[in-house]
């Protein structure tokens, strides 16, 4: 079977992984416990892409948790799904990187990168037939853009015939916290250039947009957005999840998508969205939806491909 070994690096990082964790295991009929209590066979067919079984025949995410402070990754271990991860791989350092792009990738974060590559190492040696690496990420923090990037070239020289893929949260001056995002999300991305095979860019500011226009939610939270890269996370990777012919790995993916090397930005759309009252009077066609996840107002990127380029 063809392994993923997921990795999720800071608070943006761990949250957004934490909801897509869910958003699976719910569909592979997996509890929070990592017991499988489905009713469908296709269900468990592929669920070693994602998933080891163990020998307590609980079934655990083949993901890596790290950060540079504690803080999120106790929230994750108290949450709903603490018990799902395998203790082993949370790594944490205790400083944090405090927004700072070269404290993730040069001091802090380089610190740290080889107990997280041995966890790495541990995963991968595990698997039957590794066929990549996946990473949850924000270009706007410290240790999502500085360290995410440095672990990202650190797998690059060890691994260098497996597809690197990540799903990249932009920052928006729109939307924004911290005044230092555009540095980080620079400096971030010349890594991304040069050592990812597929970045799937979700952009905040566009995710508002969505929340507003189209859900008609007045006062998105994170959790609101969350559950909007999580959903889009989870169509992505179907191909990857369940039997079928079109895109079944990482690799076609990267063929069928990526003209050039260094041409690996890819901007996903979402359909069917709707408003939590108008669901009823929709009619979902395929043209319908055709029409709806090539609409700018349902990209996850804010920027129109109608105009043919994004500034």
């Amino acid at each position: 079977m063809r392994e993923i070994v997921h990795l999720q690096v800071g608070q943006c990082g761990n949250q957004v992984s934490a909801k897509f964790w869910e958003t699976i295991a719910e569909e592979h009929g997996v509890d929070m416990d990592g017991i499988y209590n489905g009713t469908d066979d296709r269900q468990t067919d592929r669920i070693s892409v994602y998933f080891t079984h163990a020998d307590g025949g609980k079934y655990v995410p083949r993901s890596i948790l790290v950060d540079l402070e504690p803080g999120t990754m106790d929230a994750v271990r108290s949450g709903s799904m603490g018990k799902l991860f395998r203790p082993d791989n949370f790594v944490f350092g205790q400083s944090g990187a405090g927004n700072n792009w070269a404290k993730g990738h040069y001091t802090e974060g380089a610190e740290m990168v080889d107990s997280v590559l041995d966890v790495i190492r541990k995963e991968g040696e595990a698997c039957d037939c590794l066929q990549g690496f996946q990473l949850t990420h924000s270009l706007g923090g410290g240790t999502g853009s500085g360290m995410g990037t440095l672990l990202l070239n650190k797998i690059k020289e060890e691994y260098p015939d497996r597809i690197l893929s990540t799903f990249s949260i932009i920052p928006s001056p729109k939307v924004s916290d911290t005044v230092v995002e555009p540095y980080n999300a620079c400096l971030s991305f010349h890594q991304l250039l040069e050592n990812s095979d597929e970045v799937f860019c979700i952009d905040n500011e566009a995710l508002y947009d969505i929340c507003f226009r189209t859900l008609k939610i007045t006062n998105p939270a994170y959790g609101d957005l969350n559950h909007l890269i999580s959903s889009a996370m989870s169509g992505i990777t179907t191909c990857l999840r369940f039997p079928g012919q079109l895109n079944a790995d990482l690799r076609k993916l990267a063929v069928n998508m990526v003209p050039f090397p260094r041409l690996h930005f890819f901007m996903p759309g979402y359909a069917p969205l709707c408003a939590a009252g108008s669901q009823a009077y929709e009619t979902l066609t395929v043209s319908e939806l055709t029409q709806q996840i090539f609409n700018a107002r349902n990209m996850m990127t804010a920027c129109n491909p109608q105009h043919g380029k994004c500034k």
